[in-house]
C-alpha cells in the first residue's frame, strides 16, 4: 500500500506536469470570445464550453497512469493521454468558434484563452517527457513528436479552425504573411551562405593554428556580448556613410537601413557557433585515425576527406543547428531596422495591442525554428549511425 502511494513520486516531472494542466483547465479561461476585433473578449471557462468535459477523460488518463507499476506501459499510456488531450483542446478550440460564428454575428472572434494555451503547452512538454523515456534514439524521438501535430494539422487543412480569431486575422493578411515569409526565408539564406563561405575556413585555420584560437574566439565573443539591437543600430551610421560617398551601393539595394545591415549583424552572430563547432569537430578526431590515414600513405587534403570529415561532420551539423535557430529567432528583432519578415507583424501588433498578430508573428518563427532543428537533428543522426 505503501508503495502504491509513493508510485507518483517516482515521476516526478510527470507529477509536476499533471498537476499544472489541472490548475491551468480549472482555474484559467479556456476561451475569450468577442463582439469584434476592437473590444476585449469574454473570458470562458471550462464548465461554460460546450463538450469541454470531454477533456476530462485524458485528463484522468494522465492521472490514473501515475499509478501504474513503473513499467513501459504507464509511459505509453501518458504519452496517449498528453496527445489525446492536446488534440481535443486544439478541436474543442475550433469548434467552439464555429458554433459561435454561426449563432452570433459574423464580425465575432474567438480566440484561445490562456487556460487553453497553457494546457496545450504543457500537455506537448508532458508527452516530449515521455517519449524521452521511452526511447532513447534520435529519430524515433524526432519522428514521434512530429506525429502529435498531425491531427491539428489536419483540422488546419480542413478548415476546422477557420473561425478561429487568428486564422481570421491570417485570412485578411495572406499576402502580408506571406511576403514576411518569404523574407524572413531570405533572412535566413542570405546569413547562412556568407557564414559557411566565412566560418568554416575560419575555423580550419584555427583548428590547425592552436595559438590563433585565443584571439579568434575573444573576438567572436566579444560580438555575442553586443545586445543585437544595440548591433543593428551600430551598424546603421557607418552603412549610411559608406553610401553617401559610393552612391552606387544604394543601387544594389544597400543602405543604412534594411536588409545589408540586418545580413550583416546576423552574419556576425552566427560565426561563434559555426567556429566553435568546426573546431570541437577536429579536435575530437582520434589521433589514431590520422595516424592510420598517414601509414596508408594519404596526402593532407586526403587525410581531411577521407579520415577527419566524416567523423567531424555530426558536431558541424549541431553547430549549423544552432546557427539555423539562433538566426530564425534574431531575424524578427531585424524587422526594427525595415528588414521585414515575421517580426514586422509581431512588432505591427505589439504597437496596436492585437494579440491575434503578434501571434501570426510569433507562431510560423516558433514553427521554422522546430522544424529546421528536427531536420538536422534527423541528418546528424543518421551521419552518426551511418559512421557507426
Amino acid at each position: 500500500m505503501l508503495s502504491l502511494l509513493r508510485r507518483p513520486r517516482q515521476q516526478p516531472v510527470l507529477l509536476a506536469l499533471c498537476v499544472l494542466i489541472t490548475l491551468a483547465l480549472f482555474t484559467l479561461p479556456l476561451l475569450s470570445f468577442a463582439a469584434n476585433r476592437l473590444v476585449s473578449g469574454q473570458p470562458l471557462m471550462l464548465w461554460q464550453v460546450p463538450y469541454a468535459a470531454s477533456l476530462l477523460l485524458p485528463l484522468l488518463g494522465l492521472w490514473q497512469g501515475l499509478w501504474w507499476p513503473p513499467r513501459r506501459g504507464r509511459t505509453l499510456m501518458a504519452l496517449l493521454a498528453a496527445e489525446a488531450l492536446f488534440v481535443l483542446l486544439i478541436w474543442l478550440g475550433g469548434h467552439s468558434a464555429t458554433q459561435l460564428a454561426s449563432s452570433g454575428s459574423p464580425l465575432a472572434r474567438t480566440a484561445f484563452g490562456s487556460g487553453l494555451w497553457c494546457a496545450a503547452a504543457l500537455s506537448l512538454l508532458l508527452a516530449a517527457e515521455a517519449i524521452r523515456q521511452l526511447t532513447a534514439k534520435t529519430i524515433p524521438r524526432i519522428l514521434l513528436n512530429l506525429q502529435l501535430w498531425l491531427l491539428p494539422l489536419a483540422m488546419l487543412l480542413s478548415g476546422h479552425l477557420d473561425h478561429l480569431s487568428l486564422l481570421k486575422e491570417y485570412a485578411n493578411r495572406t499576402a502580408v504573411f506571406d511576403a514576411a515569409f518569404s523574407q524572413h526565408l531570405l533572412l535566413l539564406g542570405g546569413t547562412l551562405l556568407p557564414t559557411l563561405l566565412i566560418g568554416v575556413p575560419l575555423g580550419l585555420a584555427i583548428a590547425r593554428r592552436a595559438r590563433w584560437q585565443n584571439a579568434a574566439f575573444s573576438v567572436l565573443n566579444l560580438i555575442q556580448t553586443v545586445p543585437s539591437v544595440a548591433l543593428f543600430g551600430l551598424l546603421i551610421a557607418p552603412l549610411a556613410g559608406l553610401v553617401a560617398h559610393f552612391p552606387v551601393l544604394a543601387r544594389w539595394g544597400i543602405s543604412g537601413i534594411g536588409i545589408a545591415p540586418a545580413l550583416i549583424a546576423l552574419v556576425l552572430y552566427a560565426l561563434l557557433p559555426l567556429v566553435r563547432s568546426v573546431v570541437a569537430g577536429l579536435q575530437q578526431v582520434p589521433q589514431e585515425v590520422r595516424e592510420t590515414a598517414r601509414g596508408m600513405g594519404m596526402s593532407a587534403w586526403q587525410q581531411f576527406w577521407h579520415a577527419e570529415l566524416p567523423l567531424a561532420l555530426p558536431v558541424w551539423l549541431s553547430g549549423l543547428r544552432v546557427v539555423v535557430v539562433q538566426t530564425v529567432g534574431l531575424a524578427v528583432v531585424a524587422a526594427l531596422i525595415g528588414a521585414g519578415g515575421f517580426g514586422a507583424i509581431l512588432f505591427q501588433g505589439l504597437l496596436s495591442s492585437a494579440l491575434d498578430l503578434v501571434l501570426l508573428g510569433v507562431i510560423p518563427v516558433v514553427a521554422l525554428a522546430v522544424l529546421f532543428d528536427a531536420l538536422l537533428r534527423v541528418l546528424s543522426a543518421l551521419l552518426e549511425r551511418r559512421h557507426d
